[in-house]
């Protein structure tokens, strides 16, 4: 773990406290033993016997303090004080503070005693010594929350609107997942510090190799639960919601469970940020909404939703825009098919599943090749998402994105051919059936001309990765179901864990198809 600044600073006030705790209770005790063994003395004698124990509890200090400070200070560290555990981040903390204290003086206790280092601490002044470090080291860190939380209004009031320069702090919901693992390693780079809030019902792998980040924090949890979104929001000057059941399959499993997920926990998350003055909320939609459409269209356009999982897409944007005001400012990203490779993989994906079956298998079906797709890799998703954030508030605030480029506008059947062309020795074939109704052209102007967006990878290039991914047993087995959304929710016990908890109550109907956009302002 490396030596923060903050890490330092927190080890420097707590070895202060464990001295003046220390200094404390051998001067209480100095003080209590003296008053009852000179009361009635000479004054000769009293003085004699006033330097006498003086100097006696200084050499006990002088002798203590040093073992005791190393070893509290170990204890520490190992529970989590210094590096942030998720267990000392947990509503158990004050528990953790109780238990972390209570050893380091057992343990001094034990070695001060049992390896005779004399003089022996009087036990009085042990116990004394034990509860006032656990209330001035309890204290620090109470005053420490109250401090920052005083700091944050204050400035809030002080600009009296968001501050947009001052985002430092970025909670991202549904980060362990395909996007939101690498936009959370992005988010590191740049410098902020990440709160990173899954439930990771696909396990934590694709963000484990992070818990030692010292600006990363992780909180498992459900983020249909208030409780949870409360705790986790506080300290926040942005949010990235990418929570959700992804895709048509998936959220046909259970349409209950998916407006449980996907619409009203986005209200009442976005309800619990506007409430904490959370100036930022950017909200992963998708470019499905559009449906089956015959023209090109862009943000203006009629949305003609043929699924489930773009209707509470389409309701949730109507929720957060008219939340906005001048200081809640929601921005909705309506993403292309994502396509490439990432820390958590996905094979449910029309790109990264024909390119597996061509290397493993050599051979695609080609279904219903004449329909419409729009296309962004992954990284480039990342991207969008982190312009959105750092862009000026004018630039963004209560606007839609398409997130993509008219380049990445492609027929499926086109696909088959930049198959053949990265893997030649593949077989095609072609069927006619319908299982997407999907089929639109989607402009992407507006991102760039708004935030100079421009993707930088090629189909070619998310092509090429999954090739090399399976060619070099980065992914084993792409057809294990923990790669398809729909899979693992269908075919195992994942299901029954969601509809276990107890979840927000649903609170909002879902539009209709052939539904008007959301209003918006002009740009």
């Amino acid at each position: 773990m490396r030596l923060t600044k903050e890490m330092l600073e927190r080890i420097i006030v707590d070895t202060v406290l464990v001295n003046l705790s220390l200094l404390a209770a051998l001067a209480l005790r100095f003080l209590a033993v003296f008053w009852l063994t000179a009361n009635g003395t000479p004054d000769t004698t009293g003085v004699k016997l006033f330097a006498g124990m003086l100097r006696d509890s200084l050499l006990v200090y002088r002798n203590s303090a040093l073992l005791l400070t190393g070893i509290c200070l170990i204890i520490f560290y190992l529970s989590g004080f210094y590096t942030h555990g998720r267990t000392y981040r947990s509503r158990y903390k004050a528990l953790i503070i109780f238990q972390a204290v209570s050893l380091s003086y057992l343990i001094f206790g034990f070695v001060s005693y049992f390896f005779d280092l004399t003089p022996h601490i009087p036990r009085m002044a042990l116990g004394l010594g034990w509860l006032i470090t656990l209330v001035l080291v309890g204290a620090a860190r109470v005053a420490a929350t109250l401090w920052a939380a005083t700091i944050a209004v204050e400035r809030r009031l002080r600009v009296g609107e968001f501050a947009e320069d001052k985002i430092k702090n970025v909670l991202v919901i549904g980060g362990a997942g395909y996007i939101g693992s690498i936009l959370v390693r992005e988010l590191l780079r740049k410098g902020y510090h990440v709160r990173l809030l899954d439930i990771l019902l696909y396990g934590d792998a694709p963000i484990a190799e992070l818990y030692r980040h010292p600006r990363f924090e992780l909180i498992k949890g459900d983020f249909r639960h208030i409780d949870v979104v409360v705790r986790t929001m506080q300290g926040m000057d942005a949010v990235i919601h990418l929570g959700a059941i992804v895709g048509d399959p998936a959220c046909a499993i259970d349409e209950e469970l998916t407006l449980q997920i996907n619409l009203a926990a986005t209200r009442m998350i976005a309800q619990v940020a506007k409430g904490y003055e959370v100036g930022r909320f950017l909200f992963a939609s998708t470019y499905s909404v559009y449906g089956a459409n015959e023209q090109t269209v862009d943000e203006r356009s009629a949305l003609n939703p043929v699924s489930l999982y773009a209707r509470t897409k389409i309701a949730s944007e109507k929720v957060l825009l008219s939340m906005a005001d001048a200081r809640f400012s929601p921005v909705i990203l309506r993403l292309a098919t994502v396509y490439g490779m990432s820390h958590r993989p996905r094979f449910d994906l029309v790109v990264n599943l024909l390119t597996a079956r061509a290397v493993a298998e050599k051979h695609i079906a080609i279904i219903e090749g004449d329909q419409w797709r729009s296309f962004v890799h992954v990284r480039d998703a990342a991207d969008a998402f982190l312009l959105c954030l750092e862009a000026s508030l004018d630039r963004v605030q209560g606007q839609i994105f398409n997130v993509g480029s008219n380049d990445h506008n492609y027929r499926i059947r086109q696909l088959g051919d930049l198959m053949k062309e990265a893997i030649p020795d593949i077989g095609i074939t072609y069927q006619d059936r319908v299982e997407d109704r999907r089929n639109c052209r989607v402009r992407f102007d507006k991102i760039h001309r708004e935030l100079n967006f421009q993707p930088r990878r090629t189909l070619m290039d998310g092509i090429l990765e999954i090739k090399h991914a399976i060619e070099t047993g980065e992914v084993t087995d792409y057809s294990d179901r923990r790669y398809n959304n729909y899979r693992f929710l269908a075919e195992g016990d994942e299901l029954q864990f969601l509809k276990s908890t107890e979840p927000t109550p649903l609170v909002a109907l879902l539009p209709r198809e052939g539904m008007q956009p959301a209003p918006q302002p002009a740009g």
